[in-house]
Formats: C-alpha cells, structure tokens, sequence
C-alpha cells in the first residue's frame, strides 16, 4: 500500500508491527508512519481560503483480484487529530474508486480521504487587515483638512508610505502563488484610491491659491459648481444657512458718469471748487479704479477658493465611499 501522490524524498519510515489476519480472509494492518503529500493550493480568496487536498492509497503491484481496499465508514476517524494554529479540519470523507489501465484486464482499487481545510483567518485580519482598513478609511480626511494647513499633501504620502509597509508584510505572509489573493487585490486597490486621492488633492490646493491675478470662474463651474453642487454639499459662506448657496455674482463693471453728473454745465466762478483741481480728481480717480480692481481680484481669489472648497467636500463623499465600500466587502468574507 502506498501514497499515490507521495511528496517524500525516501520511503516513509514506519514502526514494526503486526499484522491481524482473520478467518474470513481480511487482513488488518495498522502501520502508523509520517508521510508527505503534494496537493493543487488555491490562494485567491486569502485569507479566507478553504482547501480540499485528495489522499490516494493503493497497490501499484497487485490487482483488485488479489488485493481489494475498502474504506471503513464514511471517512477518517479525527478522533486523535492534533489541532493547528492556522488551519482548522472539517472533515475527511472517503471514497473507493476501481480504475482499469490499458496494460492490465484486471481491476485496481483505491481509496481517496478528501483532506478539508479552512485557513484561520483571526491572525491574518488582526494584524493585516484591520490595519489597512482604518488607514483607508483615514486617507480621504485629507480632504477635510483646511487648505492652509499645509498638511493635506503630507497626510497622503504617509498613508501611501503606510500601505506600502503593510504591503512588504503581506508579502512575507502570503503563500506563493499565480493568482492574486484577495486581500492583495484589496491593497492594490487602497494602494490606488490613496494615490488618486493624493493627486486630486495637489490639484485642489492648485485652485485654492489660484492669485488674485488668476482668470475669473467660468460661467458654467460658476453656475454648476459654486451653485448647484455647492448648495447639495452645503458649502456655504459664513452666516449663510445650509441649502440657500447662491452662486457669486461677477463685480459689475464701472460705467461713467452719464451726462458729466456732479460737474458744472459751464465755467464755474468759485475759486474754491474742486473742478478747478484737475490734478487732485485724477489722483481720487486713480485711487478709485485701483480700489475697485483690488476688490474684484479679491472677489475671484474668494471664488477660486470656494471652488476649491466645494471639490474638497465632493471628493471626500466620493472617495470615503470607496474606501468604505471596499472594506466592506473584505470583512463581510471573514464572517
């Protein structure tokens, strides 16, 4: 009797003992021994895999007409299974098979025990997956955080900078494989997310320092963006109520005086009035227009910085989404 697929470099050392032969012709050996197998492994769903591993015994020397193998019961006897720290035993049926090659007209029987494993999965979520999902669910507060902080960026490095510590680890853990396990997938997926995430915010801190020397919002971000959605996300001015966000008007344009009002029709005769200090009204001109061209570069500074606002608010429901929808998934195959 022997292991089909026997994975030992030398026969199997087995102890001395005897074998019981009855009258009814049934022979009885129990011949306790440690041997080694080989078995096709499947890690893609790591660390929530399960794993059926086929024991073959049978004569390679002699036929079903001088050696039958019949199973007794329904499968092995765990009685005196020792338990394993990452794989836990469901069950070890047993089927007979009779197999007829070409080269003989006789019958070969066999049986095959059906090993059933389930990998424990406590360590491996404790240690490897809890982690990453926190540390996914904290990469979108990168978008809460105020643009003048100066941390919006540097919270995005350290999160990719911590997947990739955990990501060297998993790699340790994990068994060789072709497939990607799962919890893989789900690391090159938070691996992604938190580099999409990072690059967005780069271009929302470009919007929040766009100069006061910056073009003016486009009507269509102005009406769409900094209307509609910013009323949806509730991003508001100060003092402004939640749901009432008005898009802000463009400065109007200054418009001359119609007509020369404020100035005499004709010479006027008062030593004393203004009209006589041309010098003195082009200055007050001057600083008027240079006043007015201050406030409407601040009103589009204000607008680029409210743009950035409402896609900081928009980017953090996408992507807290994301990242807890994914986590979700992951967890919900650990229970």
């Amino acid at each position: 009797m022997r292991l089909a697929l026997r994975a030992d470099a030398q026969p199997p050392a087995s102890a001395i003992t005897n074998v019981v032969l009855r009258h009814d012709g049934s022979v009885r050996w129990d011949a306790p021994a440690i041997t080694r197998s080989s078995c096709h492994v499947d890690v893609s769903a790591f660390p929530f895999d399960a794993q059926r591993c086929g024991l073959t015994f049978g004569s390679w020397t002699h036929g079903g007409h001088q050696l039958d193998v019949q199973p007794r019961g329904n499968g092995a006897s765990l009685a005196d299974f020792v338990e394993n720290v990452e794989w836990r035993v469901l069950g070890m049926p047993a089927r007979r098979r009779v197999l007829t090659y070409g080269c003989c007209s006789e019958p070969y029987p066999d049986v095959t025990f059906t090993l059933l494993l389930r990998r424990r999965a406590a360590a491996y979520v404790c240690n490897l997956l809890l982690p990453c999902v926190l540390i996914s669910l904290l990469a979108p507060l990168a978008f809460h955080l105020p643009a003048d902080s100066g941390e919006k960026v540097s919270l995005g490095v350290t999160v990719l900078l911590a997947l990739t510590v955990f990501q060297l680890l998993l790699a340790e853990s994990m068994p060789p494989a072709e497939s990607v396990p799962l919890i893989g997938k789900y690391y090159m997926a938070t691996m992604t997310m938190v580099t999409f995430s990072t690059a967005l915010t780069i271009l929302v801190m470009n919007l929040h320092y766009c100069g006061p020397t910056a073009r003016p919002v486009p009507a269509w971000a102005r009406a769409f963006l900094l209307g509609h959605l910013a009323r949806g996300l509730c991003v508001r001015e100060r003092g402004e109520p939640c749901g009432q966000s008005r898009p802000p008007k463009s400065p109007p344009s200054p418009q001359p005086p119609k007509g020369g009002a404020g100035l005499p029709a004709g010479p006027c005769h008062e030593p004393r009035c203004l009209c006589h200090q041309e010098a003195l009204l082009r200055h007050v001109a001057t600083i008027a227009s240079t006043f007015r061209s201050h406030r409407a570069a601040q009103r589009r500074h204000e607008d680029w910085k409210r743009l950035a606002r409402v896609m900081d608010r928009f980017f953090l429901g996408i992507f807290f989404s994301m990242a807890l929808v994914m986590s979700l998934l992951v967890l919900v195959q650990a229970l």
